[in-house]
């Protein structure tokens, strides 16, 4: 059964009772006002009986006195009568719910009609100047016999008004005590059945509705459910949603311990690989470092050997000058001397060079892993401004526009980031196009924002210098921050390690370096700096 159904149950069952209660309650109302009714009709007819004999007794009084003194002035009086008929109409319209009443007052209009009529025939007769004597025999006693009649009739009626008045005014009293009971148990009913409403409510559904808040609760602290609600109604419906939603959690906990347990794993493995990696890096490092060190020494001493051999062919070339040989002979030292030694000479010299500044570049890359940084506060504006004023002699000489935008203060080493950014700048000037002017600009873009969920999240900068040089094939772009990888090298000249230094040192900084190119339309170098100190 549905919430509603039962609701409407809960409501309609107790107003229909209550109903009842009240028509009870109004019926003994009635009663009671009907009662009082009777009561108040019962004075009525008690105070009007008592008071309708007076007129009659004064009229049989001024009869006589008129058939005493001969005057029938003192009978003429029509308003008695009148007077009279009314108040017996009266009560007859008081006592028309009693028949024996109603005839006793028929008696006393008849009474009064016949001694009206006496009245009215000595009235004539007194006019007419006869002598009453006729109608005295009819005076002879206390009261006339018409109006004797009337007042016997009148008391049997008043005899009669005082026991009904009496009964009506006892009953009056039992409606109203029973009017009384029936309010109050009006009222105890009503408490009644609403106390039983409230214990059906709190038994069918103030229990179920506190098994479900003790589910909820339970669910929200991560315990054991209690078991599931029978019924069908919404309240069983979110119970069941609850024991599911739990059921969902459980499986979704036991997933995430599973996750964090390979999570663990994997960082562990990570972690074992990172270490792993930066021995091996370092050991890299000390390497060329070692290597690199250790191989000045034999090139320097093939570059003094090389030199002493030069010198020993100008002396054999002397000698040779001087010696006077035959000319065969002498063309043939010649072109051993000048030829193939000097050639040779020249040779071993070059490569001496080469292997010169691949080892310095060596070391170049090497101190970029090992130099300790200063780290504070660096205005890269100002940094840009003297690597511009350096290469203001190549700048002229490639009549190239450099623009400089503004630039927002970075953390770290300020000696790091001027090469960063002049192997950027001298990087972008070499590989200008010489078909057209050369543009170089340098700016920074908007601050991302920083999620307010990551209080230790580093705020960072891009900065980046755009050129419209000759720009980067798409099959070359993989090999950009390489060592030794140089592109376009019949136009510029250099050893190909300055964008290998600079991602070393970009990521020793925590930021990180990119490039976006179209070839014949030039490049953008971004460089990604930390703005401020990591927060602990």
């Amino acid at each position: 059964m549905k919430l509603f159904t039962k609701g409407l149950l809960l409501i309609a069952v107790p107003s229909a009772v209550e109903l009842a209660l009240l028509g009870v309650v109004f019926d003994t109302q009635e009663q009671t006002a009907q009662a009082a009714q009777w009561v108040t009709n019962s004075k009525q007819i008690l105070y009007q009986s008592s008071a309708i004999v007076d007129p009659l007794l004064r009229q049989a009084a001024r009869v006589r006195t008129a058939m005493v003194i001969g005057d029938a002035s003192l009978i003429d009086r029509h308003t008695v009568w009148v007077d009279l008929g009314d108040r017996l109409s009266k009560l007859e319209v008081l006592v028309a719910d009693t028949p024996q009443q109603v005839e006793r007052v028929h008696e006393m209009q008849r009474a009064v009609e016949a001694y009206r009529a006496q009245t009215v025939a000595i009235s004539q007769a007194l006019h007419a100047g006869r002598s009453p004597n006729s109608f005295a025999a009819q005076e002879s006693g206390a009261l006339p016999r018409q109006v004797a009649l009337f007042r016997d009739e009148l008391a049997a009626f008043g005899d009669e008004a005082s026991r009904l008045d009496t009964e009506r005014s006892a009953a009056l009293a039992r409606r109203r005590a029973r009017q009384q009971y029936a309010l109050i148990g009006a009222v105890l009913g009503s408490m009644l059945i609403w106390a039983a409403t409230a214990v059906v409510f709190a038994r069918s559904i103030g229990r179920r509705l506190e098994v479900l808040a003790g589910n909820a609760e339970r669910l929200g602290s991560g315990r054991t459910l209690a078991a599931p609600l029978s019924g069908s109604d919404e309240i069983a419906a979110l119970d069941t949603v609850l024991h599911q939603t739990g059921e969902r959690l459980r499986e979704a906990e036991a997933e995430q311990a599973m996750l964090k347990t390979r999570l663990e794993a994997r960082a562990r493995e990570l972690a074992s690989v990172n270490e792993e990696l930066r021995q091996e890096t370092q050991d890299n490092e000390m390497f060329i470092y070692s290597v690199s060190h250790d191989l000045r020494s034999p090139l320097v001493n093939l570059q003094g050997f090389s030199k002493e051999l030069q010198v020993s062919c100008d002396e054999l070339d002397s000698v040779v000058e001087a010696a006077k040989l035959p000319e065969a002979e002498h063309r043939r030292m010649v072109h051993i001397l000048d030829g193939d030694v000097r050639e040779s000479l020249q040779y071993l010299r070059a490569a001496v060079t080469q292997a010169a500044a691949i080892i310095e570049a060596l070391l170049r890359i090497s101190r970029a892993g090992r130099l300790e940084y200063q780290w504070q506060r660096v205005s890269v504006g100002r940094v840009v401004g003297r690597v511009v004023d350096a290469l203001q002699g190549v700048i002229g000489q490639r009549a190239a526009v450099v623009t400089v935008r503004e630039l927002p203060p970075a953390w770290g080493d300020p000696g790091a980031i001027e090469q960063i950014f002049s192997n950027l700048i001298g990087n972008a000037l070499n590989y200008l196009d010489p078909a057209r002017n050369g543009r170089i600009e340098v700016g920074a873009l908007d601050p991302e924002p920083v999620e307010e969920t990551e209080p230790r999240a580093v705020r960072m900068r891009t900065y980046y210098v755009r050129d419209n040089g000759l720009g980067i094939p798409a099959a070359y772009m993989s090999k950009v921050f390489r060592a030794f990888q140089r592109l376009h090298g019949d136009i510029a000249n250099g050893d190909g390690i300055g964008l290998a230094v600079v991602r070393r040192t970009v990521e020793r900084h925590g930021g990180r370096v990119w490039v976006e190119s179209a070839e014949g339309a030039g490049s953008t170098f971004f460089v990604v700096l930390p703005e401020q100190p990591a927060r602990l």
